[in-house]
């Protein structure tokens, strides 16, 4: 089922975008759909199978890396503001 959604802009903006729209040989209405489904895609993070990708290339690398003790050693002494060994 479709939904109506109504958006409200400044007549300059207006202007704007429908000479936009217009030079693309496109409704507002579709452009509008277009913009929003690329800020959707933008603000989630993009493609999951890309992320996937990524961290499966990550995850090919060994990194040195101390115990877990160690690690939680280190971590508290940076809270309190201690030196390093």
């Amino acid at each position: 089922m479709s939904k109506r959604l109504q958006v409200l802009l400044e007549e300059e903006e207006y202007e704007e975008i429908r000479e936009h729209v217009r030079e693309r040989r496109m409704t507002m209405a579709e452009w509008v759909r277009q913009a929003l489904r690329a800020a959707f895609r933008q603000a989630s993070g993009g493609d999951p199978r890309r992320k996937l990708l990524i961290v499966r290339e990550a995850c090919r690398h060994r990194f040195p890396a101390p115990d877990i003790d160690r690690m939680l050693s280190e971590i508290e002494r940076g809270y309190i503001g201690e030196a390093s060994e």
